[in-house]
């Protein structure tokens, strides 16, 4: 039989991921039930589930679906949205966070779905701009004393790259590649990347202790307030200017637009001797913050 974790490893989508846990945080005992028959093997008139391959098939219009599948794709059609703006967190720790297991503070209001696997492992989903606070919850409960690692990603529908399924999959391969010394994140922008870690972290753009990561996405968050959006995409395409003067010359002009307030934070960063690794991780963080004027 099926345990929820099965389940979780089963979902195609974010919204079937979101709807999943939906169902079992509500204890719908006729969804999993803890036993329940098994479906018909493959023949030429008879299947089990198409999507589980485990239970039979009980809906009514012909769709292969047992009934528990079915509900899970019905909910997760009015889930696509949230989804698109969720990020997944696979926890792998030496103990589980205090807030998790008694869901207050912050996982009782801002967490959309949760599951806890065993003292060590958790999975949370959250809205993209919940990650910062998260963290900062995270450190002001248990400070040094939590230990592992934190993967971090945004769901993602069927593609040819991978679904759902394959990406959690492809976290839990990957979360006891480090010793239990420090909190580290990974971060992944795109869900595909959990596929070839080692492209962002040769680039400097993957692991993070976790105080570190906090440091970047405050960085985000004060860049995104100070400067509007079209005064981003001109610094941002700086990055991709070749010629020392012209690149000079732009700087001045694009500057000459920005606050002093905005002028001070970049020469305070030095912001001119970024690389273009540090200033493109920088773009990818700003999606993860909100602005506030």
């Amino acid at each position: 039989m099926l345990s929820i974790f099965d389940w979780i490893r089963r979902s195609k989508s974010g919204g079937e991921l979101l709807a999943t846990l939906e169902y079992f945080q509500d204890r719908s005992p006729d969804l999993f039930p803890e036993h329940k028959a098994i479906g018909p093997p493959v023949s030429l008139v008879n299947r089990p589930c198409k999507r589980c391959w485990v239970y039979p098939c009980q809906d009514n219009r012909g769709l292969g679906y047992c009934r528990t599948c079915l509900a899970i794709i019905a909910r997760a059609e009015s889930l696509g949205g949230q989804s698109r703006q969720a990020v997944v967190v696979w926890g792998h720790v030496n103990c589980l966070p205090k807030q998790l297991k008694s869901k207050t503070g912050f996982y009782s209001n801002h967490i959309l779905g949760s599951y806890v696997h065993d003292a060590q492992h958790f999975l949370l989903v959250m809205d993209r701009f919940e990650l910062k606070p998260w963290i900062q919850e995270l450190l002001v409960y248990h400070g040094t004393d939590l230990k592992g690692l934190l993967q971090v990603f945004p769901t993602t529908g069927q593609t040819q790259r991978g679904s759902m399924e394959d990406v959690i999959g492809r976290a839990i391969h990957q979360d006891a590649r480090f010793p239990m010394d420090l909190l580290r994140i990974r971060f992944f922008p795109n869900a595909y990347e959990l596929f070839a870690p080692h492209v962002r972290e040769w680039r400097g753009q993957l692991t993070f202790e976790v105080r570190e990561f906090l440091k970047l996405l405050e960085m985000a968050f004060i860049f995104r307030s100070l400067l509007r959006p079209e005064e981003q995409r001109m610094l941002r395409n700086l990055v991709n200017i070749s010629n020392e003067s012209k690149e000079q010359f732009t700087w001045g002009r694009v500057t000459g637009h920005l606050t002093q307030e905005a002028r001070d934070m970049l020469n305070a960063w030095k912001f001119r001797q970024w690389s273009q690794n540090q200033i493109i991780l920088l773009y990818e963080l700003i999606d993860y913050v909100e602005y506030t004027p």
